[in-house]
């Protein structure tokens, strides 16, 4: 079975995103794997985030790497994600991720879904 390349960036990851997704690996017991980025039907938008830890790509995965933090990205996903900055934001009303994606024709109050 061949390995599934890791590609030139098309997405971005902020430092301290980075460090909030290794800080909640870390709180899980999380050792190797990645994060799961993807896009799903559904939300008040029409389109929402998907956001998880998964053991492994998938086959067809598109694989990133930032800072030992590997990232999946489904093809079908890729389309409403490329170009997207995933950040961690804190306020005194939030704090939490935050998509920066310049594919979102429209996103909700909360940030978590959206229409391209």
């Amino acid at each position: 079975m061949a390995e599934t390349p890791v590609l030139e960036h098309t997405i971005h990851v902020t430092p301290k995103a980075l460090a909030k997704i290794k800080e909640a690996f870390a709180k899980q017991g999380v050792s190797g794997g990645g994060l799961r980025l993807g896009v799903v039907g559904g939300g008040c938008s029409g389109l929402s985030y998907l956001f998880r830890y998964d053991p492994k790509p998938r086959p067809g995965d598109q694989v990133f790497e930032f800072d030992g933090v590997a990232i999946y990205i489904d093809p079908k996903s890729m389309v409403y994600l490329k170009g997207m900055t995933l950040d961690y934001k804190e306020s005194l009303m939030y704090s939490g991720f935050v998509f920066d994606n310049p594919n979102a024709q429209k996103s909700c109050g909360c940030g978590t879904s959206f229409s391209a």
